[in-house]
């Protein structure tokens, strides 16, 4: 069976392969446009895609998929820090605009920045929705809603599988170290 080749049914058991994986953020940054410190568009084609993400997170932040509800390790978290697109290093969102939505998806309220989101269209399913795609290499994230609290009144419900988090102190650290 094509590994690539992804249905909703296959999801469950990728995902289970996924999350108990300790090392997928390690493998999701061993591709040459992962960086959490460069800004510059990643364009790589469809085939070096597959080559680098894991099967879930291609399915998801290339072929437009979705997680099942309820199955993110980021649904519930409460950890400060920021989220990142797992595809390549973006700063998406920062961890004090998360919030609880009930959706069974991540959701935040505001991305980090302006140019870290892009927003397209979508009409796939005989619904009209707002589908996010990350701002530096186009992956799907998910969708965002106008039923978000203030100050924005918008949700950003976005799939786990493609974020990456690296908690506030983790991330000091790393600056302290680099800028000492």
């Amino acid at each position: 069976m094509d590994t690539y080749a992804l249905c909703n049914p296959c999801i469950p058991g990728l995902l289970f392969s996924y999350l108990n994986n300790k090392n997928n953020m390690d493998s999701l940054k061993n591709n040459p446009g992962y960086s959490k410190n460069d800004s510059s568009k990643v364009v790589l084609p469809d085939e070096e895609w597959k080559k680098i993400l894991l099967p879930v997170v291609y399915y998801i932040a290339r072929q437009k998929g979705t997680e099942r509800p309820w199955s993110s390790k980021f649904e519930d978290s409460k950890a400060i820090g920021t989220y990142y697109c797992a595809a390549c290093g973006n700063a998406l969102f920062k961890s004090d605009t998360k919030f609880e939505s009930a959706c069974g998806w991540p959701s935040f309220y505001e991305p980090i920045s302006k140019a870290a989101i892009i927003y397209t269209p979508d009409n796939t399913h005989g619904m009209h929705r707002t589908e996010v795609q990350c701002g530096r290499c186009k992956s799907h994230l998910g969708h965002v809603f106008e039923d978000g609290p203030q100050p924005t009144g918008l949700r950003y419900c976005v799939n786990g599988v493609v974020l990456d988090f690296e908690k506030a102190k983790e991330a000091e650290k790393k600056f302290n170290k680099n800028n000492s």
